[in-house]
């Protein structure tokens, strides 16, 4: 094949079969390699080649109305939670991590730690999410004071290994 027909079939790619500019890249690559290096043949520059177009992708970005009816119908316990998402712009593993810690309502922050891309950044705290999540905290803790009452303030770092000789006998 010469410069022709390699053009041809890059353009194809881009034309019928709609391929992405980085999978267009790819072919070009490999065939200036075989080209190159195997065959020991210079193709001239490609020029007349149809360039892959990349898609371009709306956000989904849902509406002030979409949010509210999103909120009214979630229930108690992911309402705080979705609002957090909503209102400091977290991700959700970014808001399943959080702690007491993360969170600075003088500042009117919460800090992530280790959020996309393993960076740590701080965002805003809503005004309007200040008390109820005051209100959680302080649930939070009646219930950690009530398991220390009944006996439950220890947490297993890690199981123990059995012994060689436990692995044979009956549970």
């Amino acid at each position: 094949m010469g410069k022709v027909e390699v053009e041809a079939f890059l353009s194809l790619l881009a034309v019928n079969h709609g391929v992405s500019p980085s999978t267009q890249n790819l072919a070009l690559s490999a065939i200036l390699l075989l080209y190159q290096h195997v065959s020991n043949v210079d193709l001239p520059w490609l020029d007349d080649v149809v360039r892959a177009k990349p898609k371009r992708r709306l956000p989904v970005v849902l509406s002030t109305e979409e949010v509210q009816l999103l909120f009214t119908h979630c229930g108690a316990s992911q309402l705080l939670a979705l609002k957090m998402l909503y209102g400091s712009g977290l991700r959700l593993m970014e808001c399943v991590r959080l702690r007491v810690g993360d969170i600075d309502f003088s500042r009117h922050t919460v800090r992530v730690h280790a959020g996309k891309g393993g960076k740590d950044r701080v965002t805003v705290l809503p005004d309007a999410l200040v008390g109820s999540l005051k209100k959680q905290l302080v649930y939070v803790e009646i219930i950690h004071r009530m398991d220390l009452a009944n006996g439950f303030s220890e947490a297993l770092l890690a199981v123990p290994i059995p012994k060689q000789g436990d692995l044979n006998q009956p549970a």
